[in-house]
Order: structure tokens, then C-alpha cells, then sequence
């Protein structure tokens, strides 16, 4: 019998939860209707009038981690230009625990949005929202100077992304060769990179609001 409407409702919330644990825990490849049944300790036939096959609980998964990272705590956004560009990325490196489980729990969900071309088509559409952000933030940049004139914003917005992302991946798989600080400075030497080179100056530079 399926639950009446006002315990549907309530106890959504607990499933939610449970499956969050789960992913944290064992990350995609083991989130499963008998994994998430047995950590809430009811059956899975209770759990399918929620998740009718495992292809519902992926995605309800996939939607509840884009709604944690979208209501995690960020750093206060300083002035315009690289500053907060910097800052933007920082929120995305696995910098603390809870950055470190979300990622985690995104790169587990590779391997199943590549094999799927609908779920491959939102992780697409997920990177192409978070280029977008970065892109009145470096239209600033380069505004202010920070940036050479004739910067082609969008193919900039991808190589941070790439940047930020490849370095995510590095810092969970080796996390003492990558602890905050060299991911800190990584960033920094990566962003001073793209400022314009003038006359009479080292490559040395820092990016803004850094160290």
C-alpha cells in the first residue's frame, strides 16, 4: 500500500537524506533501491513508490547534489574582475571536507552520465551554466584591465573550468600532494597567467586578491 499524501510528503525529506548519505558514503556506483532501503531500514518495495527503478533514483540524486552544491556556504564575493572570478573557483576546489564529499560524489557520477545520453546531456548543460557565471566576471576583468583586450571571454570561461576541474580531480586522488594551500597557490599562478604582458615585467605576477 502506498503511503497516504501527508506521509509521502514527510517522509520524502527522510529519503532525500538517506540517499545523500548513501552517496557520500559509497558514491554513485554503489547507490542502489537495496542500499538506500537498508541505511533507512524499511523495504524496497516501500522505497519504489518513490523511485520506481534505479534510473529515477539517479536522477532525483543527480538533482539533490546540484541543489547542495548550489546551497553550500561560498566565500563573499570582493570587487569585480579576477578577484572574484578567484574566489568562484575557490568555492568549487575540494578546499574543505564538505567541498572534498561533493566532489567526490560528482566525479562518481561520471562514469554513469557517459553512459547515458540524457544524463550526459544535463551534466553538459551543468558545465555550460557554470561557464556562463564566470563570464560577466571575467567581461569585468578584462574591463578593468585585467584581462588583454581582445580576450576571447567564452574559450577563457572553458580553460578555467578545465583548469578548476582537472585540478579537483588531482587534489581527490592525491590529496597530500594537493593540500589547500598548493591548490591555493595553483590557482593564483594559473590566473596570473592571463593577465596582459607588459614591458618591462617578469612573468612572476599574482593574481588579484591573492596571497
Amino acid at each position: 500500500m502506498p503511503p497516504a499524501p501527508g506521509d509521502r510528503d514527510a517522509r520524502r525529506e527522510d529519503v532525500s537524506e538517506t540517499v545523500w548519505q548513501v552517496l557520500a558514503d559509497k558514491g554513485f556506483g554503489g547507490l542502489t533501491l537495496r542500499a538506500v532501503a537498508a541505511a533507512m531500514g524499511v523495504s524496497t518495495g516501500m522505497l519504489m513508490h518513490y523511485f520506481p527503478t534505479k534510473r529515477a533514483l539517479i536522477t532525483h540524486a543527480l538533482d539533490l547534489l546540484e541543489k547542495r552544491t548550489a546551497e553550500r556556504p561560498r566565500r563573499a564575493r570582493p570587487g569585480a574582475g579576477l578577484a572574484t572570478v578567484r574566489v568562484m573557483l575557490l568555492d568549487i576546489l575540494p578546499l574543505t571536507p564538505g567541498d572534498t564529499a561533493r566532489n567526490r560524489i560528482w566525479v562518481s557520477s561520471w562514469d554513469l552520465s557517459l553512459a547515458d545520453d540524457d544524463l550526459a546531456t544535463a551534466q553538459a548543460d551543468r558545465y555550460t551554466r557554470l561557464r556562463s557565471t564566470l563570464l560577466p566576471h571575467l567581461e569585468a576583468a578584462r574591463d578593468l584591465g585585467e584581462l588583454p583586450a581582445d580576450t576571447d571571454l567564452e574559450q577563457l570561461a572553458a580553460t578555467v573550468v578545465a583548469f578548476a576541474h582537472g585540478l579537483v580531480v588531482q587534489a581527490l586522488f592525491d590529496p597530500d600532494r594537493f593540500p589547500e594551500e598548493v591548490q591555493s597557490a595553483m590557482l593564483d599562478d594559473f590566473l596570473a597567467t592571463t593577465a596582459p604582458r607588459r614591458a618591462g615585467t617578469d612573468d612572476n605576477r599574482q593574481a588579484p586578491g591573492s596571497r
